[in-house]
């Protein structure tokens, strides 16, 4: 257990397929909202998979400066916009620039931007490629320009883990709060890959959902039997965090406390979870010891959940694994129903879920379970929402190349 300044949660900011803002993403969740539909980006006709989760409601300009967003791709301005609606929630303001950080994780970068700029390249020739291609791509430049626009001299920080890369930049950003370098750090996670390379190469690793293009609604059902990949999301999660002193020194609302993570890889393959689940199991044992939380003071976990056989199995047995009799006492469940897999942005996503339940002492569904599977027998919240005591919590992320992430958030107790 590291000792250091205590971390605290103040603002949350989300934008993703089943409501934008805190209030409409939350409500959204605890009524079972599916977001996944027809892919209306591009035209997915005979594309394997044809579905995904968008974010349909979204108008930049409602959050970026008209000029700005040609100089954007669509995952900096969801990041941009998730970062001001958090920074609003926190209500903070006189924000001393050298204190204040940001790290926020991308799992891909600027795929639509990639995707149009080589489309122009061999369609009209390179001289009409875009002076803006390449810092439109990076990954880091959704973290760039919340550092340019709330102008935030602290350390700022891209996290690429894959579908970790989310969870890594709150857990990142936590230990820079803690050892005392920044009071306040913006941190989450967001990406925007619903393309055509981005469908189909998930789709050519045979990773999607393909048999529910005409049923998109019962697409994303992790844990129940008949999950047959995940689907596709976008949005963004960014959530402020405060040295526990700052936050209370300006009367902050204080939405739960963050108190461990977790960190390690598979080292086993680049897409595939080591069986049993034994290393997840470790990393989510180091975030709670981190916490100083024993496995039976735990209430909740916020899946990983992706609705893939692999997954869905393996994050089971790493529970059953840490948690031993204590697994059958927890609350397990799936933001990834609702949403679809949001990448990089699921682990931004996913803690603002597993805050708002901490806070609120009522676990969101996992919708779409439905028939059972074999050594898949825990409480996935099926299909209605639990109110039930949450005193601690933890969020899980793993990712492509073995990233496995977790975070522990329990109630503030001054």
């Amino acid at each position: 257990m590291i000792q250091g300044n205590r971390v605290v949660v103040t603002g949350l900011g989300v934008l993703s397929p089943i409501g934008t803002g805190k209030e409409n993403f939350w409500a959204a969740c605890l009524a079972g909202k599916n977001g996944i539909g027809k892919i209306t980006r591009f035209d997915p006709t005979g594309y394997t998979s044809q579905i995904a989760g968008e974010v349909l409601d979204f108008d930049p300009a409602q959050f970026i400066d008209k000029k700005e967003i040609k100089r954007m791709d669509r995952y900096t301005q969801f990041a941009l916009a998730a970062t001001r609606l958090a920074v609003d929630d926190a209500q903070l303001k006189n924000i001393d620039s050298e204190r204040t950080g940001v790290f926020v994780g991308a799992g891909i970068g600027g795929m639509e931007t990639l995707h149009n700029q080589y489309e122009k390249l061999f369609t009209k020739g390179a001289s009409r490629i875009s002076p803006f291609f390449i810092p439109m791509m990076i990954a880091n430049m959704a973290a760039g320009n919340i550092a340019i626009a709330f102008k935030l001299q602290g350390p700022c920080e891209c996290i690429v883990t894959a579908c970790a890369s989310g969870t890594n930049a709150i857990g990142d950003a936590y230990r820079a709060i803690q050892r005392g370098e920044v009071d306040v750090m913006f941190a989450g996670g967001t990406e925007a890959a619903i393309s055509p390379a981005g469908v189909s190469g998930f789709a050519a690793m045979k990773a999607l959902c393909s048999d529910h293009n005409d049923d998109p609604a019962h697409a994303s059902r992790p844990f129940d039997k008949n999950r047959s990949g995940f689907v596709m999301g976008e949005g963004a999660g960014i959530i402020v965090l405060e040295n526990l002193e700052h936050a209370q020194a300006r009367g902050a609302h204080i939405y739960a406390e963050l108190v461990g993570y977790g960190r390690n890889d598979d080292a086993y393959h680049i897409t595939t979870p080591a069986p049993g689940g034994i290393t997840q199991a470790k990393c989510m044992k180091l975030a709670l010891d981190d916490a100083g939380l024993k496995p039976e003071e735990i209430d909740y976990i916020n899946a990983h959940g992706t609705s893939t056989q692999f997954n869905d199995r393996g994050e089971t047995e790493a529970i059953k694994n840490l948690f031993g009799e204590h697994s059958y006492k927890l609350a397990v469940s799936s933001t990834k129903s609702m949403t679809g897999h949001m990448l990089g942005a699921a682990g931004g996503v996913e803690a603002i879920a597993t805050v708002l339940s901490v806070e609120n002492d009522i676990v969101h569904p996992t919708i779409n379970y439905e028939t059972p599977d074999d050594g898949l027998d825990l409480n996935y919240v099926p299909n209605t929402a639990q109110t039930r005591t949450v005193n601690a919590a933890i969020s899980n992320s793993f990712g492509f190349g073995g990233h496995n992430a977790c975070l522990a958030f329990k109630k503030f107790v001054g």
